[in-house]
């Protein structure tokens, strides 16, 4: 169970801070939920606590684990990915879904490595974006440094 004030990391939205642990009456049920601030714009989200971990909310990785994922976007290698966009793009959104954190540097790197050979589509573009801000979010919080430091690792020139 996670505790006020904690930071975790919700598939697709990004690293939120937990601001509250409320009971809620809804449709006549009452469950404790996980009231969220993410860091990122003015979202927030309620997660009923009995199924956090079935919606992919987690806590922040560890520095090693940040170490092994920056190696990993610093290197080379490119996975391999099908050429029919429409296959590619639901491999990739079903990738970011799980939210671990390896396979969405992994989602990022390949759709920056797509953009620069052959460019995106429309909705790669959003994906590629939305992917970058989650996972560049949670490496400058785990380590406690500003999201600018990762962002070269990402594509965008630091500010």
């Amino acid at each position: 169970m996670f505790l006020i004030g904690d930071l975790l990391c919700y598939p697709m939205h990004g690293v939120g801070i937990v601001e509250q642990i409320e009971e809620q009456c809804i449709l006549g049920e009452t469950t404790q939920y996980y009231m969220l601030r993410f860091l990122m714009g003015r979202m927030t989200a309620m997660v009923p606590v009995n199924s956090a971990e079935k919606v992919g909310l987690r806590a922040l990785v560890d520095r090693p684990t940040c170490e092994k994922v920056i190696a990993f976007l610093d290197n080379d290698h490119v996975s391999v990915e099908s050429d029919n966009w429409n296959q590619r793009y639901r491999e990739n959104l079903e990738k970011l879904r799980l939210g671990d954190i390896h396979i969405v540097a992994d989602v990022v790197k390949c759709l920056m490595c797509r953009d620069r050979e052959k460019g995106l589509s429309a909705g790669e573009r959003k994906m590629y974006l939305t992917a970058r801000q989650v996972l560049v979010a949670e490496l400058a919080a785990a380590m406690g440094v500003p999201e600018s430091t990762y962002m070269p690792l990402v594509g965008e020139k630091a500010e």
